[in-house]
């Protein structure tokens, strides 16, 4: 079953090859400058917890732990009451979720964002950056927090971690729903069951660019198309494009160039197709980074549950330029 709702705001016309073709990465944004604004009641009003379900004590601040193969996972955990866990894009951190994770503090819910493998403040890892050792990392911080019942939104990349732990790790009570945000899925790579996806010398431009100027690239991916500041008449916020260089920075290369392929060509069509909970779709109209028509109008549409929720003319990185109508709608999800 699906529904499908569309924001008000201009959609200029997008290329969908000239865009990505431009070697400008598959990311998450990031979560700074409108986090006064999205947080309204937040953290000093988060005394009313939503208690449902298990896995609601929290509180913990910080802390890491370590995997099966022996990687040091950063997390934030934050707060009592219903988890929330965050998932974030490629190549970031779990700051790039700061405008939700303070406006769901302050709803009373218990946030939680770990930094994937590879990137942020967890171990630059060399082997096991790909989806199914990041879908297993997620398991094991569930269960290392006793995580149940909880809701789980994963943007860009992140929306394929989602969709990965989910249909393989979310049994037993573990989630109650979940959410995709300019996800990845089903498949971002053209094959001849996905005859709309990119041609993988788009991919192979990405690596290229990460190799050659590893910092230029993650300068020019923020300052671009990644939150629409490329376009006519945008309001471009240079702290928002510092924060994501920031995020992108403290991660690993090696972990980084592998999470390219990753992102691009795992096939997400049995995971989306074996999910039994209820699961949000939000997608902008004007994504330049991951284009509505071969991700969220093909991942809906393979949900038992699905609701597809279109954005007109939002970027992909629509949770930081956009947090005062992405994070109501999310609460709107979470609550219903």
């Amino acid at each position: 079953m699906t529904s499908q709702i569309e924001d008000t705001h201009a959609n200029p016309g997008t290329s969908r090859r000239g865009l990505l073709a431009a070697g400008l990465g598959l990311t998450a944004a990031a979560a700074v400058a409108q986090t006064a604004q999205a947080a309204q009641g937040g953290p000093a009003a988060a005394g009313k917890s939503h208690g449902k379900g298990g896995g609601t004590s929290g509180g913990k601040g910080s802390g890491t732990f370590t995997t099966k193969d022996g990687a040091q996972i950063f997390y934030k955990d934050w707060g009592t009451g219903q988890p929330i866990v965050f998932h974030h894009g490629w190549p970031l951190s779990s700051d790039d979720w700061d405008a939700q994770m303070l406006y769901f503090l302050g709803k009373g819910f218990r946030v939680i964002a770990h930094d994937r493998r590879g990137h942020g403040r967890s171990t630059q890892t060399d082997t096991g950056n790909e989806m199914d050792t990041y879908a297993a990392d997620v398991a094991a911080l569930a269960a290392h927090l006793d995580l149940r019942n909880a809701i789980h939104i994963g943007h860009s990349t992140g929306g394929g971690e989602v969709a990965r732990y989910v249909a393989r790790h979310g049994g037993n009570g573990r989630v109650a729903k979940a959410v995709l945000i300019g996800a990845v899925p089903p498949i971002m790579l053209k094959t001849p069951a996905n005859p709309g996806g990119l041609p993988l010398e788009v991919f192979d431009g990405f690596r290229a660019a990460l190799v050659a100027n590893r910092a230029q690239f993650f300068r020019d991916i923020p300052a671009g198309p990644f939150y629409g500041f490329n376009r006519d008449g945008a309001k471009v916020s240079q702290g928002v494009i510092d924060n994501w260089w920031r995020q992108g920075m403290m991660g690993g290369a090696k972990a980084h160039y592998d999470c390219i392929k990753a992102f691009s060509e795992t096939d997400f069509t049995e995971d989306l197709k074996k999910i039994d909970v209820p699961v949000l779709v939000m997608h902008g109209d004007d994504d330049q980074i991951v284009p509505i028509a071969d991700s969220a109008l093909l991942a809906v549409k393979l949900l038992k549950r699905g609701t597809l929720k279109v954005y007109k003319g939002l970027p992909h990185g629509m949770a930081t330029t956009h947090a005062e109508t992405i994070n109501p709608d999310l609460l709107a999800f979470i609550k219903g």
